[in-house]
C-alpha cells in the first residue's frame, strides 16, 4: 500500500496545531476505500486546550459522529476532557445511551458533534495519535476460520489481538484488559477480529506510517497465499492515478453521447454499430429493462416505501455473480458489522423478494427477544407479516444488495447516495470474500452478533428521531427539455422534492458534470443523470429509458417539456415558403412526436412504478386561447393536449395519471427572445413590458413557477387526478 504522506502538505496542516495534524492524517486514511468506507473508521489526538480560566486541560480530540474521514475538517473532531473519559472505563457497566450522554457531559465545546462511540477506547490507548480503519486486507485475514491464528502468525506479539466485541463501552473495557495483558514497548498495532485495526504513535505521521506498514504486511501475506487482489501492485489505487469510480453512469447514456459526438464530428446519421451498440435498450437487454422495473417494484413493496435500484458494472461483480457457490459465500454476513446498516446482513441472491422478506422476518423474530429491555418503543407495527417486537422497531425487510446471475449486481436504497454507498461497500466485500475463500473459507460473525449491531440501541434511537423524508424520496423522474427553461425548472423542483432525476436534451451541456450548463446544484451528483438524446428519435428515447432504469431502477414520473415555438407567421404564408413549411413540420416533430416517443418508450417501465406513474405534459395557454401568427405552435400544443387525453384514458388501468399544465408566456425560457417578444407584443398593440404582464393578475410568469406546479402535480396532492388541464396564466379573460 502506497504511503501518500506529503511533508509539505502536512506542514501546512500542522500550522493549525494538533487538530490540523490529525485532520490531515485522517483525510489520508479516509481517502483510501481499502481502509475505510463512507463514515467508517475513527481517529484521535491527545493534547491540551485552555479553559475559561486560562488553565490547560488535557484533551482528547476524537472524530465526531456523522463526519467522514475523507472530508473531515477541524470542527469534525469532538474535544473531550481526557481524564474523565478515561475514568469511564473503570465503571462495571454502562449502557451505550448513557455512554453517549457521559461523553457529551465531558465535551469542552457544547456545539461539537457527538464523539465517536469508541472515544473511551481512544482515551485508554497510551499514545498521542490513534488511527482506526476497517482495512480490507486485515478483514480478509481475520474473517476466516483460523483468523486469530493468522493474525498472530503474521504479527506475533507486535499486535494486541482482541476477539470480536460489539463497538461501545464493552469493547473499550475488553480492549483495556487485552492491552494490559498483551501490550509492551514493541506493540505496533491492535487488531480487532472481524472489525479492523488500530495503529498509533506520538505523532500522526508515526501512526499513519504504522498503518500503511501493517496493511502492506497484510497484503504481502495474502499475496504469498495466492491472493492477488490485495497485492500492492493490484490494490494501490493512488499509484494508478486515483480511486476507481464505482458509480458509472448508464451505459445507455454513454452510447448516446458517443453517437452524438460522432454526428458532431462527421455529420453522419448512419452511426457505426460499435459506437451505437444495441438500439433496443442500451446496456440492458430489452427484457431486462422491464425485469428490473418489476424487481424494483417488489423491493419497494417489501420496504413499504419507493426505493431506487442501480446497476453496478464491475468485472469483480460479474465474476462473483457467476460463482457456482454464490448463494453460499454471499450469505455468510458482511466483512465488518459496521456495514450491516448499509447492506443488511446478507444480499438477496436471485429475484425472490418474498422469500428474502420471509427470511428477514424470521431472523428478526429469532433475535428480538434478547432486546426486550432495549431499543425504542415501536409505533410502526410490522412489515409484510413480520411482527414488531414491543421493544424494537423492526427495520424494513427489503434487500439492499441483489446478486442475480443474469442481471448482475444491483443495490437498493431510498436515495441514490444510499445505492452508491451499498455498491461501494459490497465491491469491497467481494474482495474480502474472495481473498478469505482463497485462504480456506470466508467466515463472518454469527447471526446474533450481526443482529446486535443492526438493532443497536443507538441506531434505534436515531431511527425514532428521524424526520419524514421529502415527498418524492425514492422516486425517479424523467424530464425532457431539461437543459433549460421549464424543463430545467421542473427537474430542479422535482429534485428538491427528493426525486432522482434523469434529464433528456439535445444540448450537450445536459451531460456535463460541472455547472457550465447553468443547471442548479440539485441537478448534479448521484441523484442526477443527464442523457443527450433527441426526442424525435424513437430509438434514442428507448435507449434513454434503459439508461434511467440502469441508473435508478425504474421511472415514476415523466415530464414532457421539450418544445419549440416554431414559425411566427400568418397562416397564409405557411404554405408558400419552403422554410416555413419545414419549420411547421419541425414544430410538430418536437412538440408532438417527441412527446409521443417519450411516452411510448417510458410506458413499459412507468406501469411498474411502486407509487403509480405520473405524467405531466407541458401544454400552453394557446390551446384554449390561440394567438395570431402562432399557428404551428398553437396547433402542435393542441395536438399534444389531445395526445395527453388519450394517454389518460389508456393508462388509467395501470394506475398512471396524465395531466397537462397550460402556462402562458414564460419569458425566461429558450422559446423566447427579445425579438420574438417584441414581435408578439406588436401583434397585440402592446409594449414588450405590457405583453409580459398581459394577464388579469398583471404578473410575469417564470419557469420556476411552472416547475413548482409540475412538482406538485407529481406529488400526493394530485394522486386522484388524471386527464386534467391546469392553467397557469395569471388569469385570462379569453379563457375565464
Amino acid at each position: 500500500m502506497l504511503n501518500r504522506w506529503d511533508d509539505a502538505e502536512a506542514a501546512r496542516w500542522a500550522e493549525l496545531g494538533d487538530l490540523g495534524e490529525i485532520t490531515y492524517g485522517s483525510r489520508l486514511v479516509g481517502a483510501d476505500p481499502a481502509l475505510v468506507l463512507h463514515g467508517g473508521g475513527n481517529t484521535s489526538v491527545k493534547g491540551h486546550s485552555t479553559d475559561a480560566w486560562g488553565e490547560p486541560v488535557p484533551t482528547l480530540w476524537v472524530k465526531g459522529s456523522g463526519w467522514d474521514l475523507a472530508t473531515i475538517e477541524l470542527p469534525g473532531f469532538a474535544p473531550l476532557r481526557l481524564e474523565p473519559v478515561r475514568r469511564l472505563a473503570e465503571l462495571a457497566e454502562l449502557s451505550d445511551t448513557e455512554m453517549v450522554n457521559q461523553l457529551r457531559i465531558h465535551l469542552l465545546d457544547a456545539s461539537a458533534p457527538n464523539p465517536s462511540v469508541e472515544a473511551i477506547l481512544h482515551a485508554l490507548l497510551p499514545h498521542r495519535a490513534v488511527l482506526h480503519s476497517h482495512a480490507d486486507a486485515v478483514l480478509a485475514l481475520t474473517n476466516t476460520a483460523d483468523g486469530d491464528a493468522r493474525v498472530r502468525d503474521l504479527w506475533g506479539d507486535r499486535a494486541v489481538v482482541v476477539p470480536y466485541v460489539m463497538p461501545g463501552f464493552d469493547l473499550a473495557r475488553r480492549c483495556a484488559d487485552e492491552w494490559q495483558a498483551q501490550a509492551h514497548d514493541g506493540t505496533e498495532a491492535m487488531v480487532l477480529l472481524n472489525h479492523g485495526i488500530f495503529t498509533f504513535g506520538e505523532t500522526t505521521r508515526q501512526a499513519y506510517d504504522s498503518m500503511i506498514d501493517r496493511i502492506s504486511e497484510a497484503e504481502q501475506c495474502l499475496a504469498d497465499a495466492g491472493v492477488t487482489s490485495f497485492s500492492p501492485a493490484a490494490d494501490d489505487r493512488a499509484a494508478r492515478g486515483g480511486f476507481p469510480d464505482v458509480a458509472p453512469k448508464g451505459e445507455a447514456a454513454a452510447r448516446l453521447n458517443r453517437a452524438w459526438a460522432h454526428y458532431g464530428e462527421t455529420g453522419d446519421d448512419n452511426l457505426p454499430q460499435e459506437l451505437w451498440g444495441s438500439t433496443d435498450a442500451g446496456a440492458l437487454a430489452a427484457g431486462a429493462v422491464e425485469a428490473v422495473a418489476e424487481l424494483r417494484a417488489a423491493i419497494s413493496d417489501a420496504a413499504g416505501v419507493p426505493m431506487l435500484l442501480r446497476a453496478v458494472h464491475d468485472e469483480r461483480a460479474e465474476a462473483f455473480c457467476a460463482r457456482d457457490d454464490l448463494a453460499s459465500v454471499a450469505c455468510r454476513g458482511p466483512s465488518t458489522p459496521d456495514h450491516i446498516i448499509r447492506t443488511k446482513q446478507f444480499p438477496m441472491v436471485g429475484r425472490d423478494v418474498a422469500a428474502f422478506v420471509e427470511g428477514y422476518c424470521a431472523y428478526f423474530e429469532r433475535n428480538c427477544a434478547r432486546h426486550a429491555d432495549g431499543g425504542s418503543p415501536s409505533s410502526h407495527g410490522s412489515h409484510n407479516g413480520g411482527a414488531a417486537h414491543a421493544s424494537l422497531i423492526m427495520l424494513d425487510p427489503a434487500p439492499r444488495v441483489v446478486l442475480e446471475p443474469e442481471l448482475g449486481l444491483w443495490t437498493a436504497g431510498r436515495r441514490a447516495a444510499d445505492c452508491d454507498i451499498a455498491a461501494d461497500i459490497y465491491l469491497h466485500t467481494i474482495d474480502v470474500i474472495n481473498a478469505a475463500e482463497t485462504l480456506g473459507g470466508y467466515v463472518a460473525l454469527g447471526e446474533s452478533d450481526l443482529f446486535d449491531v443492526e438493532y443497536w440501541e443507538l441506531e434505534q434511537a436515531k431511527l425514532a428521531r428521524a424526520g419524514a423524508p421529502a415527498a418524492l424520496t425514492g422516486q425517479v423522474a424523467l424530464v425532457t427539455g431539461a437543459a433549460s427553461g421549464i424543463g430545467r425548472a421542473a427537474a430542479a423542483a422535482l429534485a428538491a422534492a427528493g426525486a432522482a432525476v434523469v434529464g433528456i436534451d439535445v444540448d450537450p451541456a445536459i451531460t456535463y458534470d460541472d455547472d457550465s450548463g447553468g443547471r442548479p446544484p440539485a441537478l448534479h451528483g448521484s441523484a442526477w443523470l443527464g442523457i443527450r438524446a433527441d426526442v424525435t428519435d424513437p430509438d434514442a428515447m428507448t435507449a434513454a429509458v434503459a439508461g434511467a432504469v440502469e441508473r435508478f431502477g425504474g421511472i415514476d414520473i415523466v415530464v414532457a417539456a421539450a418544445g419549440i415555438f416554431g414559425p411566427s407567421a400568418p397562416l397564409g404564408d405557411l404554405a408558400t415558403e419552403d422554410g416555413l413549411v419545414t419549420a411547421w413540420q419541425q414544430t410538430f416533430d418536437i412538440n408532438v412526436s417527441g412527446a409521443a416517443n417519450t411516452l411510448a418508450a417510458a410506458h413499459r417501465v412507468l406501469r411498474h412504478s411502486p407509487t403509480g406513474g405520473r405524467v405531466v405534459i407541458v401544454g400552453s395557454k394557446n390551446v384554449p386561447a390561440p394567438g395570431k401568427g402562432a399557428a404551428a405552435y398553437s396547433a402542435s400544443k393542441a395536438a399534444l393536449t389531445q395526445l395527453a387525453r388519450v394517454a389518460a384514458l389508456e393508462w388509467a388501468p395501470d394506475g398512471i395519471t396524465v395531466n397537462v399544465v397550460h402556462p402562458d408566456g414564460v419569458f425566461d425560457t429558450g422559446l423566447w427572445s427579445d425579438e420574438l417578444i417584441a414581435e408578439r407584443a406588436a401583434s397585440y398593440g402592446l409594449t414588450p413590458e405590457q405583453y409580459r404582464r398581459r394577464n388579469l393578475l398583471g404578473r410575469e410568469l417564470v419557469s420556476a413557477d411552472v416547475g413548482a406546479l409540475i412538482a406538485q402535480m407529481c406529488g400526493p396532492a394530485f394522486a386522484h387526478t388524471t386527464g386534467a388541464q391546469i392553467p397557469q396564466d395569471g388569469g385570462s379573460d379569453r379563457t375565464i
